[in-house]
């Protein structure tokens, strides 16, 4: 309880210094004069009234505010406290101004009357319940609320095919059954943010079918009472298309990296396939830009002197931006980049386009906290537009190292308290060499152009790395990778890698081969077996995913992201196995790769999928509440018993289960010193995190409270199975013991909730505009060794981005 109580101290007295270094702050009230600016002080803010619009939504509308408070707690805003002691730093104080006060009266109605309270009324009290300080109560009589029983459609143009104009009424989110030809009942509340969502349908029907100069003031929205009920209301939308459109002559121009302007190339394009009519394409380039004609017109998704469609022009534009080889200068439906012009039938086109600089080199340094803390340094030197039509080669080396205490090294050797140990500098090492084209190859080319698969992209990667872990060093992993990616649209995306080799060599680390010496003897056959877990591996996975997001993904204050995958192992090595290496015959590895060399290529077939869903649920103005959800299962299947180890689940780490290093937690009930066989097949995480911004704008970031629960474990699967036999320095009780363990390490549906482990505590993160440092500090509130609340240690975390 002491260590608590001194970190506990310790953060109070950090965050006083945090609030007295805190400069000066003006709150301001919008549009307000000074002379209507009183003396007194606004300490608290009430609705009342409002059963139909929750206070959060109100308290973004007004500019009546209070001081700042701290974490939310109603009238606890120490950086006023501070600037009454100081008269120098904090925030000045929220003066009551009653021309900001009249306005947010006015906003608020003007809400009500957008979301179907057309008769709501607002009006003000103001309460001084001690000398100079003010409460503001905003009075609310909403009233009824209008529904719209009918929206009827006129001024909407004929098409030859007749099926659009039905297709468009029938996808209405609005409408509901059809009363005649131009008239649908709808039956639910006015919401003008609704009707305006409608008329911007309308609006982007028309110009994706020849309309072009259709504007927002085309379509006008007339409401009206209905005559036998006064809270019932009839809309209609009155349309305006105008003139239909085709496109005219394209032109593109795509200069140098550099800034001087000299178009030495030029083409002109007349061809079935590209353009109808008299129409063409012009193309001009400088020598310096380095690309390839047919890359421009490889991306036109419309025809010169076909019927205007704004969907494909705008899809031509986020075409141009996927290549990431050029900037767009400009983009326009003229010839100069003006105003279209509608006074003739034709509208031409023009991309003005710039390359990037074909070479650049970026060298980055980073720090860094697994076991311990490091430091490391990046090269990445990329060659943008390879071979001229935006192929992209990028080799990047990193390497890092850390220093992991001998207190951590000690927590994986038994019986550690009667040894004594040196702490170790853990290095890493990576390379990597990645080929990618802005378009999907063969066997998937055909789908390029599909209006399901957008911004398609495929990376050819080769990539080397060796670690240091606490359990097993790798020495070498060589990964060959081919990966295909889409947008389906702005929310879902897909990712296919369908050819994933890896070679994977690693050792037991020096302290974890000492346990398991103790455990077993180095002689024994179970010391032996287990080693075989060490072998050099080849896999091979074929895996889908499938992800889902509507939120900032640095941010991520609103919103949801989900990801999904399924994924096969190690067919390919069976498959060399039975019908190439030793035909009909299972062997259940390959030959090694060096003729010279002992060490056969273990391989394991597996299936495996994973689940993960994360939610961020705004709770106030700067409130979130975030929680994240992860299931995730390898299976072996054929002769398999095991996964390898590259591919098993591990738990722990800043961006997992904080209170637990990476990879130091389970499987199962184990002790990190008792485990023989590393990671495991089934995984469940859950993870709560509410985040309140209590600082705005301080050292250029925001600063943000955080309060975070973790909890989860992996374990073994059914099928995964200890070493049998037995030596002269192991006895059948040992043996039975060994067993119990391993059950301990094993799912079982009637025991598995007892081995969840569960970690919590405060953080705080610096939110810049496109980066978020992570300060977190964490209790072990259940561990699985000593049980709940017994472990007073508070763990530290540092990270980049939000844990979730």
């Amino acid at each position: 309880m002491k260590d608590c109580a001194k970190t506990l101290q310790s953060i109070l007295y950090l965050s006083a210094i945090i609030l007295v270094a805190l400069p000066a702050i003006t709150i301001a009230q919008t549009n307000a004069t000074e002379n209507d600016t009183t003396d007194n002080v606004v300490r608290a803010i009430r609705f009342v009234g409002n059963d139909n619009v929750k206070d959060n939504t109100l308290e973004t509308l007004i500019r009546t505010k209070t001081n700042r408070e701290f974490l939310g707690i109603p009238r606890f805003t120490p950086w006023y406290f501070i600037f009454k002691l100081t008269g120098k730093f904090g925030e000045r104080p929220a003066l009551f101004n009653r021309s900001t006060t009249g306005n947010d009266i006015k906003r608020i109605k003007r809400y009500y009357k957008t979301v179907g309270y057309l008769d709501a009324t607002v009006d003000t009290n103001v309460v001084e319940f001690k000398k100079d300080k003010i409460e503001v109560s905003f009075l609310i009589d909403e009233g009824n609320a209008y529904s719209i029983q009918s929206l009827s459609y006129s001024g909407l143009p004929d098409f030859k095919d007749t099926t659009k104009v039905s297709k468009f009424f029938k996808d209405s989110p609005l409408t509901k059954g059809r009363i005649n030809d131009s008239t649908y009942a709808v039956n639910k509340q006015y919401s003008e943010k609704k009707l305006a969502k409608e008329r911007n349908r309308i609006i982007t029907f028309l110009r994706n079918n020849g309309h072009a100069s259709v504007q927002r003031d085309s379509v006008k929205i007339l409401i009206k009472h209905d005559s036998t009920d006064q809270f019932t209301l009839d809309g209609l939308f009155k349309i305006n298309a105008g003139p239909k459109y085709t496109f005219g002559d394209l032109r593109i121009s795509l200069a140098g990296p550099d800034d001087t302007l000299t178009y030495n190339q030029q083409d002109t394009v007349r061809k079935s396939s590209l353009t109808a009519g008299d129409n063409a394409i012009f193309l001009q380039k400088e020598s310096s830009a380095q690309t390839k004609f047919s890359l421009l017109t490889d991306q036109i998704l419309f025809k010169p002197g076909d019927t205007f469609d704004n969907s494909q022009y705008i899809r031509t534009v986020n075409e141009f931006q996927n290549l990431r080889m050029l900037t767009i200068q400009q983009f326009s439906l003229s010839e100069d980049g003006s105003l279209p012009d509608y006074s003739k039938e034709q509208i031409p086109v023009t991309f003005t386009l710039q390359t990037l600089p074909k070479h650049s080199i970026n060298f980055n340094i980073f720090g860094m906290k697994r076991y311990g803390f490091g430091s490391g340094a990046g090269l990445t030197y990329t060659n943008n537009n390879l071979f001229g039509k935006a192929e992209n080669l990028q080799l990047s080396v990193n390497g890092s190292f850390e220093y992991v205490s001998s207190n951590t090294i000690a927590d994986i050797v038994p019986d550690s308290s009667t040894q004594s140990f040196n702490g170790r500098f853990f290095q890493n090492f990576e390379s990597r060499l990645e080929y990618s084209l802005p378009r999907l190859t063969f066997p998937f080319r055909a789908l390029d152009d599909n209006l399901n698969f957008l911004n398609g992209r495929t990376r050819y990667s080769l990539s080397f790395s060796r670690s240091n872990q606490l359990l097993f060093d790798i020495n070498s992993d060589i990964r060959f990778n081919l990966r295909y990616e889409v947008d389906h649209n702005e929310r879902f995306s897909s990712y296919l890698d369908l050819i994933e080799l890896d070679l994977l060599d690693t050792d037991p680390s020096p302290q974890f081969r000492q346990s398991l010496r103790e455990d077993f003897g180095e002689n024994s056959f179970e010391y032996q077996r287990i080693l075989e877990d060490f072998r050099p591996q080849v896999s091979s996975i074929l895996r889908y995913t499938f992800r889902s997001q509507r939120t900032n993904l640095i941010k991520r204050n609103y919103g949801y992201f989900s990801e999904y995958s399924i994924a096969l192992g190690g067919n390919l090595p069976y498959l060399g196995d039975r019908y190439i290496i030793t035909p009909d015959t299972v062997e259940g590895n390959l030959p090694p790769i060096f003729p010279n060399s002992q060490n056969s290529l273990a391989y394991s077939r597996f299936v495996k999928g994973t689940a993960d869903y994360r939610e961020y649920i705004p709770i106030s103005n700067n409130g979130v509440f975030a929680y994240r959800g992860f299931f995730g299962v390898a299976i072996p299947y054929g002769n398999s018993n095991s996964i390898p180890l590259n591919q098993r689940f591990y738990a722990g780490g800043s961006n997992d289960i904080r209170g637990w290093d990476i990879y130091s937690l389970g499987p199962g009930g184990i002790a990190l010193d008792n485990v023989t066989i590393n990671g495991g097949e089934i995984k469940l995480l859950a993870q709560t995190e509410v985040r309140q911004r209590f600082i705005r704008d301080f050292i250029s970031a925001n600063w943000i409270a955080a309060w975070f629960t973790d909890a989860g474990n992996i374990w073994y699967g059914p099928k995964t199975e200890f070493p049998s036999g037995q030596s002269q320095m192991n006895n059948i009780p040992n043996q039975s013991q060994r067993e119990q363990l391993l059950e301990r390490g094993k799912f079982h549906f009637d025991e598995f909730y007892k081995q969840i482990a569960v970690g919590s505590g405060l953080g705080i993160r610096l939110d810049w505009e496109y980066v978020v440092a992570r300060f977190d500090f964490a209790f072990r509130i259940h561990d699985l060794q000593q049980g709940w609340f017994e472990d007073k240690k508070l763990y530290f975390s540092f990270g980049i981005g939000h844990s979730f």
